[in-house]
């Protein structure tokens, strides 16, 4: 996620990254799909509102056999229970008073958390909402960021520090490490948003990682070396949730309003934006994807908005593209 008081770049810098972003869209072999989904459409609401002031931003199905989601809250690390069905939901687990950003669950009961500007993670038991453990990731300046679950172990991008964040797996049980992995090779820290979104490589060898700021997507092995992707000069500026399928990578471009779709290959090394897909009347600065049966689900962040107690927040719906 990239919330607007976080950005701390230099005037000159922020209008080359958007002009850079908008002229490689503009020469994208292919171009954006607009989509309009009516909410009478479909069985299910294309429009789920959260509380007023939410400010969401991580969202991930619930397990079960139940449409229902999870989405966590940047206010104050609130986790919501929303039933993507009827709609409705509730305050699931009450927030630390720090934020709370990606979230994954795993096949255990254990509802992963990414702690933002509070640098910590926290496992939250997915059947009562008690916290069932923390981790202290960072110290000072941080921003705890995105998170997946794969190849063993919870990995966590830190937008502000080039380093992952790695919690061995241990089954049923809870993790009792945390590793600090340096980023080294190709990425380049600099101001604003770095490392944000990750998801596996297609053949699982690997971790994928979109850079905010720059547009980038980094090939990152188990060691931290980063490898840049060969997008064959497109470019995912303002990239934040990833999702992968087999070799297509969804990405979200949050303040693009716009849904990129990527064709990789296996080894996640060289990609292509295939199509860009963009609902007007749905988007708001979605954040992140989760994905339940045919139908993909996005927190609106608002990034663009002011938050206050009283500005709405909903997360919406649109067919796998």
């Amino acid at each position: 996620m990239t919330p607007p008081e976080k950005h701390i770049v230099r005037r000159r810098a922020v209008s080359s990254l958007v002009v850079l972003g908008l002229a490689v869209a503009a020469a994208s072999p292919a171009q954006a799909a607009v989509g309009d989904l009516s909410e009478g459409r479909a069985a299910f609401p294309a429009r789920i509102r959260l509380p007023d002031g939410f400010q969401p931003e991580g969202i991930t199905p619930v397990p079960g056999t139940r449409p229902a989601a999870f989405v966590s809250s940047m206010r104050d690390g609130s986790i919501y229970r929303a039933d993507l069905r009827t709609g409705r939901g509730r305050i699931f687990s009450e927030g630390p008073g720090t934020p709370s950003l990606g979230l994954k669950t795993d096949t255990h009961g254990h509802l992963f958390v990414a702690g933002g500007t509070g640098g910590d993670a926290r496992i939250v038991d997915t059947r009562t909402g008690r916290v069932l453990a923390r981790y202290r990731l960072a110290t000072g300046p941080t921003f705890v960021n995105d998170i997946i679950l794969t190849q063993g172990a919870a990995w966590i991008t830190d937008s502000t520090s080039p380093v992952l964040y790695k919690l061995p797996l241990r089954g049923a049980g809870l993790p009792t490490t945390v590793k600090r992995i340096p980023l080294t090779g190709d990425i380049k820290y600099a101001d604003g948003f770095n490392a944000n979104g990750i998801t596996p490589t297609p053949d699982g060898r690997a971790l994928l990682v979109v850079q905010s700021n720059t547009g980038a997507l980094f090939r990152v092995d188990h060691a931290g070396v980063t490898r840049r992707v060969n997008l064959h000069g497109d470019s995912l500026v303002w990239g934040d949730g990833l999702l992968l399928r087999g070799r297509t990578l969804y990405a979200l471009q949050n303040k693009y309003n716009t849904l990129a779709v990527l064709r990789l290959n296996a080894s996640g090394t060289e990609g292509r934006v295939v199509k860009r897909v963009r609902y007007p009347k749905l988007f708001h600065v979605p954040a992140t994807i989760a994905e339940f049966g045919s139908r993909f689900y996005m927190p609106n962040a608002r990034f663009n908005t002011t938050p206050t107690p009283t500005t709405r927040y909903d997360v919406v719906a649109i067919p796998r593209p």
